[in-house]
């Protein structure tokens, strides 16, 4: 699809308050040369950020023989952003200032078989009105909430396309949580969501291509290729996870065999102990959660049974993530969501083993593979940056009200 030059503009304004957000302050001229715009572009765009009341002035900084350059940064206080992580057993909600400075968090557990939408709507709504509650901020300094949901998602249309942990076909989940947000809303995908994530903030900053591995009960691989997020035509690049691993091997909810996220995902990982150890007290058949944190704590503690799985794990992981060096040439690839950061260390050591044993030479040698350094939840962090791309694509006309007038906050609520 062609991109009007209201979507470059957009494109171009998120990227030099991306810039400003990790580097603040800064200067025009830094703004420039980090982001290959103009000069002159630059300062148009950081003079709409500034009547918007998303940048302030912080004061000037020698140049070198010549007159002053003006700083600006981020004016954290200048609105509020939520980002909200809907995963199989838990929804998360995160408040962030501008500067993405997390706030105020909240957490609502999910039961098995607590997966219908109306289910799921319902504490979104309420994980997103304790975050509010807390920051003690007015709701018109919410400029957004971005939500992530598992599987297909129409990031324009907000519908649930399809996810094959839920049996969720075509679910109009936009709508749903209009129903009960009043602020504006921004859907997409955790796997985007990990990688734009980790390009801000994590281990991807800096790498034009990066693959962003998301290990949870779900799988699948956030993708940047030429320092951008990779969507796809249809906004579904990246289901790794349902990529074939096994020939023959394990059904999987999709409705497929043998693919990567049996293998891999939590429930795949609790199959792997039960198969080696089926009443060992490692084995939390309920629960996800409490069976990775057992894993965990018996790596630690030298249990063998816990190794094997955890290593035998690694294996299925690392043939994957062979296929993706193999395929993809990326800089660095990174292990994120929440069992990656619970098997932690011992889990990559096994990966990378596990990894140059299939993967070609010439691309594993440009290749580091690496666990998410970010704290916290990234995939509310993404989120967030919905949320935050969301708002300038609707500033458009508001910036332009704005300069020949008096300063216009973004979208009241």
């Amino acid at each position: 699809m062609k991109r009007t030059s209201r979507d470059i503009r957009t494109a171009n304004r998120y990227e030099v308050l991306r810039q400003i957000i990790a580097e603040s302050p800064t200067s025009r001229q830094e703004l420039a040369a980090a982001t290959g715009l103009s000069l002159a572009t630059v300062a148009t765009l950081v003079g709409e950020l500034l009547d918007l009341r998303m940048l302030t002035e912080v004061g000037f900084e020698d140049s070198a023989g010549g007159r002053p350059r003006g700083l600006v940064a981020v004016n954290a206080a200048g609105g509020a952003l939520i980002g909200v992580d809907i995963a199989e057993t838990y929804v998360r909600a995160e408040l962030f200032d501008l500067g993405l400075n997390v706030l105020a968090r909240a957490a609502e557990h999910m039961r098995p078989g607590e997966s219908r939408p109306e289910q799921v709507v319902g504490h979104v709504t309420t994980a997103v009105g304790s975050v509010v509650a807390q920051a003690g901020i007015e709701g018109a300094r919410v400029l957004g909430v971005g939500v992530s949901v598992p599987g297909q998602v129409d990031r324009v249309t907000g519908v649930a396309e399809y996810a094959p942990n839920w049996d969720w076909h075509d679910v109009p989940l936009l709508d749903l949580l209009t129903e009960h947000i009043a602020y504006p809303l921004h859907l997409d995908n955790p796997l985007r969501a990990c990688a734009v994530a980790e390009l801000w903030f994590g281990a991807a900053r800096g790498h034009a291509n990066a693959v962003v591995v998301n290990l949870g009960t779900g799988v699948g691989a956030g993708l940047v290729i030429g320092g951008g997020v990779h969507r796809g035509v249809s906004n579904s690049a990246g289901e790794w996870g349902h990529t074939t691993l096994v020939l023959d091997g394990r059904l999987c909810h999709c409705g497929n065999h043998g693919c990567v996220e049996t293998y891999v995902g939590a429930p795949g990982i609790m199959l792997n102990l039960r198969e080696l150890d089926p009443g060992g007290a490692l084995l939390h058949p309920e629960d996800q959660t409490a069976t990775v944190d057992a894993l965990a704590r018996g790596v630690a503690a030298g249990d063998p049974v816990a190794v094997k799985v955890v290593r035998d794990t690694a294996r299925y992981l690392g043939a994957g993530i062979s296929d993706l060096v193999n395929l993809l040439n990326p800089e660095i690839v990174v292990l994120s969501s929440w069992v990656a950061a619970t098997l932690g260390e011992p889990l990559v050591a096994e990966v990378r083993e596990a990894v140059a044993r299939h993967a070609l030479k010439r691309p594993l040698a440009a290749t580091e593979i690496v666990l998410s350094p970010i704290p916290g939840d990234p995939v509310c962090l993404g989120a967030a940056t919905f949320a935050l791309e969301g708002a300038l694509s609707s500033v458009t006309q508001r910036s332009s009200a704005a300069r020949r007038g008096a300063p216009v906050p973004l979208k009241p609520v």
